[in-house]
């Protein structure tokens, strides 16, 4: 498989894995809190990954350890924990997931690629696409006011993860930094488990499976993914696919719990896959480049094209 077909299948994959998170959550903050499901996920994550240490014995530089770490805080906790524990606390699925969809939007405003107009109406309206899947599900909720604050806040941190990973380009391999990643967010989440009450799991069967769930689809497939994304193919193009993961989710939810996609779920489906494929096209060649492109070797002026006879 060449590198465009690799690419077309891990963008698949990113958008399948990291829209099944939703429904891991789902399932879990239903026989617990938010942050006893995140807390014995990550405990299982960073227990399967320290085995792979310790057959790889990876070297790690000093310098790389503390930037993964800072990572995995930022993409696998802040995010999460504001996300997740936003809808444990009354905060809308659908709301949460519009705030969440705006993720692109920030990387793009922050980041350091420059957008054509192309690309930014496609992330205008990416983003109606994902507000018209979730208008089913928009609204006050039963939260508080500042609980909306949270998956906003965990918003902000997976677009600061996520253009740091591009800019700090550590040279560890994926594997290594996502194993570093996950002991430092296992470690966090645990200490706040443990320091709020929170880590005692319940003896609710349904609560294994949603760990096992979030464990294999989520961290290691939506989060593993995502790393490997950044690396291929940068900040942008890789936050430019959640557009896609609010109509996936709906299947997701659909076939899970036999919750009927809402009547505005198909337009907006097709409406943030249209934001998406401006956003992702790639740019138009001039005429000039094109020529060039045509031609990599022409002839010099006054001088007949090579192999012509005089």
């Amino acid at each position: 498989m060449d590198r465009r077909g690799t690419d077309a299948a891990l963008a698949v994959a990113l958008v399948m894995l990291w829209s099944s998170g939703f429904v891991g959550a789902r399932l879990g903050t239903e026989a617990a809190t938010a942050t006893t499901l995140l807390a014995w996920r990550f405990l299982c994550a960073a227990a399967v990954l320290g085995v792979v240490a310790a057959v790889r014995r990876p070297r790690i530089p000093r310098g790389d350890v503390r930037r993964h770490a800072v990572l995995g805080l930022l993409i696998q906790v802040a995010y999460l924990e504001g996300v997740v524990t936003g809808i444990e606390l009354g905060v809308p699925t659908g709301t949460a997931a519009l705030i969440a969809a705006t993720q692109p939007l920030l990387v793009a405003v922050a980041g350091p690629d420059r957008t054509s107009v192309r690309q930014r109406c496609g992330l205008a309206v990416g983003l109606a696409g994902v507000g018209l899947v979730v208008a089913g599900d928009l609204g006050p909720g039963t939260a508080p006011a500042w609980a909306f604050l949270l998956p906003a806040a965990g918003t902000v941190a997976l677009a600061a993860g996520t253009l740091l990973e591009r800019r700090w380009r550590t040279g560890s391999a994926p594997i290594d930094g996502f194993v570093v990643q996950t002991g430092a967010a296992a470690a966090a989440v645990l200490a706040l488990a443990a320091t709020t009450g929170q880590l005692r799991p319940p003896a609710d069967p349904t609560f294994w499976w949603a760990v096992a769930w979030t464990v294999v689809l989520s961290s290691f497939g939506g989060y593993g993914t995502y790393l490997l994304m950044l690396r291929r193919t940068g900040a942008m193009r890789t936050s430019t696919l959640l557009y896609l993961t609010p109509p996936v989710t709906a299947l997701w939810v659909w076939a899970m719990f036999g919750q009927a996609p809402a009547p505005l779920a198909l337009p907006g489906a097709i409406a943030a896959a249209v934001g998406a494929a401006l956003v992702l096209a790639p740019p138009r060649l001039s005429r000039s480049a094109s020529r060039t492109r045509r031609d990599p070797c022409p002839s010099s002026p006054g001088l007949p094209p090579t192999g012509a006879r005089p």
